[in-house]
């Protein structure tokens, strides 16, 4: 395995485990040697069979887990957590190690009570307070995520993480804002930033000095912080236009009909609702609004579908080019097999309710395989004005993902390339998925929440137009602003920085000209 040389691993690996069969270390090796010829399908078979006979070793039953998470294998995944989760005085770190995984598996409340038993048992670094601190936040315990982040940036003043979540918990305000403190903490980084490391750094200061900036409504200085953020960014982020676009032919030229699809009953259970569209464009707001219904509920952002379809298709994941290969694959998929797994890992979420929300906007690029996957699901696609959603995007700040979001010319192309496919899925499948328009939902919520609900035959609720009362967790980067009755404060926000957006205006008319030609 070190030598890469998987084919004879994986055979002396097969032969360990005929002498030794309950060797869990020897079976993760296998999935991974599997793994790397491609299969993404057979690395799945050693893990689940290693589940039978679990050694007791926590670590290896954490790594276990980590293997079958990434395989989309969520209910033993959960088996295995809940095993660990009975081992007496685990250490500070396995209960973090846990705490992570159960948010990958969107068990947010869970993870705050790992974390929380693990800061008693001494866990205390930068990254496990900022872990605290997001859950809290997601939880919606405002107060005690900003005392978090406050002591953890008093032992620890170059933390970006804690800098850049801490003002975004709430609107900085005059005479409680820690401007000063972020720009002395800019002049003390090294500049310019000698190592990737520095200079992600250097941005999430920039980028929390932009924020402040901006919610004091002082936009001439705020500007130059966010592009100076995002500079650095977009170096250590380059955006692959080419990439993308290819996924979007592909994805275009691929049919929407046919495939391995056979006549079966309807699935049985609660039923999910996908909620697609461009990242910030108002995903969160819709999510929160139905899982106020009483009928339904979120399970946030899954990757479930996408790591389902990856697994249909036996395509180890590998960002534009696995997807390529699924298209390539696209009629050789068994669409019934693919909902069925999808349901079987992610109908636990309902919690006893008749739906639950899969909101990952990138599943946008999917609406083809979902319909056929799932055909009796409602997919919801929230529309926002164009300028509003790319500044959104602009003034995000992900991290090292969406390479898109660090570059005016970049987020032109990626929003040409969205528009794009959904140009083609209303073309050629007509009523797939219902548009919901972000401008009228906040302007006219009870038509547009009546047009949703009866879409996902639901009755209306009076619950649904008091999103600011719904108390589950939300892990989004919105989770502050979604606590907020529906307005319409973020409509046009853009023009702020009219000005400086100038180039992405134009980028953006001259698509639609091209269009409408």
């Amino acid at each position: 395995m070190q030598n890469r040389q998987w084919a004879e691993a994986q055979s002396l690996l097969e032969q360990v485990l005929q002498q030794a069969p309950q060797d869990l270390a020897s079976s993760i090796d296998l999935a991974d040697a599997l793994f790397r010829r491609g299969r993404l399908q057979a690395s799945t078979q050693p893990l689940l069979q290693a589940i039978r006979r679990l050694p007791r070793n926590a670590p290896l039953i954490l790594s276990l887990t980590q293997h079958l998470v990434a395989r989309g294998e969520i209910v033993a995944a959960r088996a295995c957590l809940d095993l660990l989760a009975l081992a007496p005085d685990p250490p500070a770190e396995l209960l973090i190690a846990q705490a992570s995984l159960r948010i990958a598996s969107g068990e947010r409340s869970v993870a705050l009570a790992l974390v929380e038993k693990a800061l008693a048992a001494g866990a205390n670094t930068p990254g496990d307070l900022h872990l605290h601190a997001m859950l809290l936040q997601f939880s919606g315990d405002i107060d005690k995520a900003c005392a978090v982040l406050e002591r953890c940036l008093l032992r620890w003043p170059h933390f970006g993480d804690a800098a850049m979540v801490l003002v975004n918990l709430r609107k900085q305000k005059p005479g409680s804002h820690r401007l000063g403190w972020l720009q002395e903490q800019l002049r003390q980084l090294p500049a310019p930033p000698g190592s990737p490391d520095e200079s992600f750094v250097r941005a999430e200061f920039e980028y929390a000095a932009f924020k402040t900036l901006d919610d004091l409504g002082r936009h001439e200085e705020a500007w130059p912080a966010l592009a100076r953020c995002n500079a650095l960014m977009h170096e250590l982020n380059p955006y692959d236009a080419t990439s993308e676009e290819a996924v979007a032919d592909a994805t275009i030229g691929m049919s929407v009909h046919g495939g391995r699809e056979r006549e079966s009953t309807a699935f049985e259970g609660p039923t999910p609702i996908f909620i697609v569209g461009m990242p910030r464009s108002g995903t969160t707001l819709l999510d929160r609004i139905l899982s106020s219904h009483s009928k339904v509920t979120s399970a946030g952002e899954i990757l479930d579908f996408w790591r389902q379809l990856h697994w249909a298709a036996d395509v180890v994941p590998a960002k534009a080019s696995g997807l390529l290969k699924i298209i390539g694959r696209h009629a050789d998929i068994d669409y019934h097999q693919l909902g069925a797994r999808y349901l079987k890992q992610t109908q636990w979420r309902a919690q006893g309710r008749d739906f639950y929300i899969d909101k990952l906007p990138a599943n946008i690029n999917l609406v083809s395989f979902i319909r056929r996957a799932l055909p009796h699901a409602p997919i919801l696609h929230m529309v926002r004005e164009p300028m509003d959603t790319c500044f959104s995007n602009f003034k995000a700040m992900y991290g090292n993902i969406s390479p898109y979001s660090y570059d005016l010319e970049a987020l032109a192309h990626y929003h040409s390339q969205y528009e794009r496919l959904v140009r083609h899925w209303h073309s050629a499948m007509p009523g797939a998925m219902l548009d919901v328009r972000y401008d009228e939902l906040v302007r006219e919520p009870a038509a547009v929440i009546s047009q949703v609900l009866d879409h996902c035959g639901l009755a209306v609720e009076q619950a649904c137009l008091n999103p600011e009362r719904n108390a589950a967790p939300v892990a989004t980067p919105s989770s502050a602003q979604v606590r907020e009755s529906i307005h319409a404060r973020g409509v046009g926000q853009w023009r702020h920085y009219a000005a400086q957006l100038e180039p992405l205006s134009r980028l953006l008319a001259d698509q639609a000209a091209a269009v409408r030609n």
